[in-house]
């Protein structure tokens, strides 16, 4: 009897430290916000013909602007002419690139194919930075996520997304090099638009 009754205590215990590092990894505040953004990803693309674009766009903007830091990721997308932006040059360029940001996952998450999302629950610590890797997986192919996040006022939020090797936010820099070159700020927040305008339609 006492022998049955050990075993039993020691499989509980067993148990609760197996659910205790569960617990651990899935409370990671990092990892918990990718997967607020992986979960209304799914949603989205779950929802397909049923949502329009508008609509898509306004139930993922509230997610996508809790989950990124997008003032950080717009100064650093702009690089060293930001500095010489005016207040009100920043506000309309952080503004554009939000609603950018916004468009491209309601344009490229619409449909739904078997695809599910995996978190890596081995977030990494880099520095005051936090790396949370993701997959998304369909039946056809596996796409590989990394997410750099940064603590901004209390919570985790991304500065950039890389798709593979690829930063998305080394991109953009490239991508925003001529408007910057060609008509500084007001060149830049017209071509961002213009750009997020393509993909509402």
């Amino acid at each position: 009897m006492r022998a049955r009754l050990t075993r039993f205590v020691i499989r509980l215990i067993v148990a609760a430290s197996l659910l205790g590092g569960t617990a651990y990894a899935a409370l990671d505040p990092a990892a918990g916000q990718i997967e607020s953004l992986d979960n209304a990803l799914l949603a989205s693309m779950k929802a397909g013909s049923t949502l329009t674009l508008t609509e898509r766009y306004r139930k993922l903007a509230p997610v996508i602007e809790l989950t990124f830091d997008l003032r950080t990721m717009t100064a650093f997308a702009v690089g060293s002419e930001w500095a010489k932006f005016s207040p009100e040059q920043q506000q309309a360029t952080i503004a554009a690139f939000t609603r950018l940001t916004i468009a491209s996952y309601a344009h490229n998450f619409s449909g739904f194919d078997g695809e599910r999302f995996e978190i890596n629950s081995n977030v990494i610590v880099r520095g005051a930075d936090k790396i949370v890797r993701s997959q998304l997986i369909s039946p056809h192919s596996t796409v590989d996520l990394m997410y750099r996040m940064r603590e901004s006022a209390g919570s985790w939020k991304i500065i950039d997304v890389y798709y593979g090797a690829i930063s998305q936010l080394t991109t953009r820099r490239a991508d925003f090099a001529a408007s910057l070159t060609s008509g500084g700020a007001p060149s830049l927040v017209a071509h961002l638009n213009a750009l997020s305008d393509d993909l509402l339609r």
